[in-house]
């Protein structure tokens, strides 16, 4: 498994992380398929999509944007998005996704993509396909 960390994310997130793992990939960075992070989303996404990389992403209006939701799910990429409010600073971006990473990878073995997951400090929650109704 390859995780992928778009440019939304800050590159010392990815720094820190591919310090201590040796499967997140950065666009630019040596190894990636995507040159650079300003590669616009309908480039880089079908990449991904091909590949079978877990995105992680940050956008606190994915809820809200059908359009850029549907060109995730049209990718078949497998998304985790953090949404949570404001901007986030490195370290605070980086503590979360150490806090949910056993959950996302639990995800990542066990669901088939094309999926969306909200990743907050309340948890990893599903968006698409729609949660089951309990």
């Amino acid at each position: 498994m390859v995780y992928y960390l778009d440019a939304s994310i800050q590159i010392d997130v990815y720094r820190a992380l591919a310090s201590v793992r040796d499967d997140v990939l950065y666009p630019g960075e040596a190894g990636c398929s995507v040159e650079s992070p300003a590669t616009l989303d309908s480039v880089w996404l079908p990449i991904a999509g091909e590949h079978g990389w877990i995105v992680l992403y940050r956008d606190k209006k994915i809820r809200t944007r059908p359009g850029e939701r549907q060109a995730f799910i049209d990718a078949k990429v497998p998304l985790f998005c953090m949404t949570g409010s404001g901007n986030a600073s490195k370290w605070s971006t980086l503590s979360l996704l150490v806090r949910r990473w056993d959950r996302i990878e639990e995800v990542a073995n066990t669901e088939k993509p094309p999926y969306i997951y909200s990743v907050t400090q309340d948890g990893v929650r599903r968006l698409y396909p729609s949660p089951p109704a309990t």
